[in-house]
């Protein structure tokens, strides 16, 4: 008896030794690195209590803005795999002699490569090369301020461009926006934008002599041009162009044949965070007393209280949930871009920068928060006085 208890002990002992060992080494990392997409969730699971699931759900999803955001990621993973965009950006570096001019080079490449990869592939493609520039010439003093700023490019340069951003391809989907009206309605952040980040470069790097290594890299030409073809066509679809579901059909095949790499490296954890917060804003939509509340807020000014809803909720979920209560879509998309600078959580982007400088600097990461903090939320207030102020004259 006394060893029949045992043995059961030992086995209940190595039960739960083995799901403690798979809880710290899958699962907790397996959370830590896919946060939003697991609150988003269990906000839709606990949604689902309060709207019992029917037929009614599959109204929430918008499967153009999923096809999109699927195709631009994987066209954007294959060419990240022949080194495209860090081979550009390098060639553009190594034409500034200065701390200055290269940090400038840094920010505006990582600016205008939200505008053309969306915000977060952007900085996954450009803060290791930031990194890269700083370290290999010996200005890491500058990597905080670096990173600060390339993270600020990436969620205000993605806001001109309907697929800038993830919540503008929804938006400009939803609303069925037209393309001119869109990058109208974002002109005026976007140009203030830019120049408020060359100021700070200006302002707070010195004009000190800086050289990097050679490193000879070249580009496969095949790949490179059927690659860009693909990233064409997903452009085409994203302006409505083409049908998505030629996309959906045309691309995953193409880079099955030749880079099956790339289908795998898509953030498929982003796409399922969509999914979810779809049916969290469809839920939502449904309650008669979070309608009201909501309605009422986004009548008083869909702009401000839009902007600073991403500051809690993050500008992905903020877009999809509200635009469930208005129709403005002009002061919604101007609220959710603005609102992507701000908080460490107002846009998924900023988690990516805190990331990537954590792994390069985990010491500093203090010191960076606090910076991080002092710059966003300063061009945050700096973008909602100057809109509201324009909206008022």
């Amino acid at each position: 008896m006394k060893l029949a208890t045992h043995r059961h002990h030992n086995r209940w002992h190595s039960f739960v030794m083995g799901a403690h060992h798979i809880l710290k080494d899958r699962v907790e990392p397996f959370i830590k690195k896919n946060t939003v997409m697991v609150i988003a969730f269990c906000a839709a699971l606990l949604t689902c209590f309060a709207v019992t699931p029917d037929k009614e759900y599959l109204g929430y999803f918008d499967f153009k803005t999923l096809t999109c955001l699927f195709c631009v990621l994987a066209v954007v993973c294959a060419l990240k795999n022949i080194r495209f965009f860090y081979i550009l950006a390098r060639k553009i570096v190594e034409l500034f002699k200065t701390a200055r001019a290269s940090v400038l080079a840094l920010v505006y490449i990582t600016f205008i490569g939200s505008m053309l990869i969306a915000n977060d592939m952007a900085l996954l493609t450009f803060l290791p090369l930031g990194f890269f520039v700083l370290n290999e010439t010996g200005k890491k003093k500058y990597m905080a301020f670096t990173f600060i700023m390339q993270n600020i490019a990436a969620n205000l340069g993605g806001m001109l461009t309907p697929f800038g951003n993830p919540q503008n391809l929804y938006l400009y989907s939803k609303f069925n926006i037209p393309t001119m009206e869109f990058m109208g309605i974002m002109l005026i952040p976007f140009v203030l934008s830019i120049l408020m980040i060359t100021v700070c470069c200006l302002v707070f790097v010195k004009s000190e002599p800086l050289e990097l290594k050679e490193e000879k890299v070249c580009l496969p030409v095949k790949r490179t041009i059927i690659y860009l073809v693909l990233f064409a066509l997903s452009i085409a679809i994203v302006f409505r162009g083409i049908p998505y579901f030629i996309g959906l059909i045309i691309i995953p095949i193409a880079l099955l044949i030749m880079d099956r790499d790339a289908l795998k490296k898509v953030d498929y954890p982003l796409l399922l965070t969509f999914v979810f917060f779809f049916i969290f804003a469809g839920n939502m939509a449904r309650i008669d007393a979070v309608r009201d509340v909501f309605g009422f807020l986004m009548g008083k000014s869909t702009l401000l209280f839009s902007a600073l809803s991403c500051q809690i909720i993050s500008n992905v979920p903020s877009a999809i949930l509200l635009s469930q209560f208005t129709d403005n879509y002009a002061d919604l998309l101007l609220g959710v871009n603005i609102g992507g600078v701000g908080s460490l959580i107002a846009s998924l982007a900023s988690l990516i920068t805190l990331r990537e400088y954590t792994k390069n600097d985990p010491s500093g990461v203090k010191s960076y928060v606090v910076k991080f903090s002092l710059f966003n939320f300063a061009f945050l207030f700096i973008l909602i006085v100057t809109m509201l102020s324009l909206k008022l004259i």
